[in-house]
């Protein structure tokens, strides 16, 4: 072959190169898929993520949209509703739908303390009807036939409001919780504040909710939506606003396990809830008194430990404790932005 001939070729090879990309489908980025369930668009705090051609999304934010009951324990997703069953394990690609064994293309995996799962795997196993627009990257999802509807009735109320409704707060970023006036099913509960679902960083029981945004609320009125189901299935739709102000929000120990003035023995373990993420030292020193005349140090511990996105922390504590002497610990929160730190001091009996 020539030279002319070799350029020729060489020519033609990137010509066709061009054309190939030119009609390639390249995978749409995280933060342009939109994800639309039963005619509304689902906003998410961790963005859907596109792996090997399929969109993962977070556990909760759209398949308890579907109807489904979803339950994150140790690694194992298990999702039941609209008469189906689905269970999934991170990091496995083996799936059980209805007792069946199913395989995944891609895993589900964690970012951060996210838990992400496959979008149309998850949805059509529901039964919903699942449809990718290539052009504007969003994902439609409906349920197939008629869904059944309840009106909200009037058979839970808010209670304990934080913050109160119609008050002026001063912190940029309040605590936002409540209280249910009766129990209800906390899976089926969807928080949202300013018309933004803050459902999956939020921290709900049958009796309660506690959202701490970690963001700054500008100042001005902000609304609370919270709907869901009571324990007999009942539908509830409840609202209030406040009105946030300028400084930073103050930190807090609150919750605290074992309570004040226990009394525990050498190993125990302290748990509480302060500001998402702040680090939470923990220091304790174990006494005896000598003959009733003077105190004397017989043990100590200190360490560190980082509260989840909740809030909630936990550290077990193993002390040289004696019989009849005491244990004072010492916890002091920071907050991420080391802005406010609260210190509370415990006695308990040993």
């Amino acid at each position: 072959m020539n030279i002319t001939q070799k350029l020729a070729c060489a020519f033609a090879a990137s010509i066709l190169a061009v054309a190939s990309a030119s009609i390639a489908p390249s995978p749409a980025r995280a933060q342009d898929i939109t994800i639309v369930v039963n005619g509304q668009q689902v906003g998410f705090d961790q963005p859907p993520i596109e792996r090997s051609g399929r969109v993962f999304v977070p556990l909760r934010g759209v398949f308890e949209r579907l109807g489904a009951s979803v339950v994150y324990d140790n690694g194992v997703i298990n999702a039941t509703g609209n008469g189906s069953s689905i269970s999934l394990r991170i990091g496995s690609n083996v799936a059980i739908v209805n007792g069946s064994q199913e395989m995944l293309d891609v895993a589900p995996f964690l970012v951060g303390a996210r838990t992400l799962v496959p979008l149309r795997f998850v949805s059509q196993a529901l039964g919903a009807n699942v449809d990718w627009n290539n052009n504007t990257s969003t994902v439609t999802i409906a349920m197939a036939g008629p869904q059944p509807t309840s009106a909200p009735n009037d058979s839970v109320s808010i209670t304990s409001m934080h913050p109160a409704e119609n008050s002026v707060v001063s912190a940029k970023r309040p605590a936002v919780s409540g209280g249910f006036s009766s129990s209800v099913d906390p899976n089926s509960v969807r928080i949202s504040l300013d018309g933004r679902d803050v459902s999956s960083t939020t921290y709900v029981s049958s009796t309660a909710f506690l959202f701490s945004p970690p963001y700054d609320l500008e100042a001005n009125t902000h609304t609370v939506h919270v709907t869901g189901k009571d324990a007999n299935g009942n539908a509830f739709d409840r609202s209030w606003s406040f009105t946030s102000g300028t400084s930073s929000v103050q930190n807090y120990i609150t919750n605290l396990s074992p309570t004040n003035g226990t009394t525990v023995g050498g190993s125990f373990t302290v748990s509480g809830t302060t500001l998402p993420n702040s680090r939470v030292h923990i220091a304790a020193v174990s006494t005896t008194n000598m003959g009733g005349i003077f105190t004397v140090s017989t043990g100590s511990y200190n360490a560190d430990v980082t509260a989840d996105s909740y809030g909630h922390f936990s550290q077990a504590v193993t002390i040289d404790a004696v019989s009849g002497g005491d244990i004072g610990v010492r916890l002091t929160s920071v907050e991420p932005s080391a802005n406010t730190a609260t210190t509370i001091t415990l006695l308990y009996h040993g």
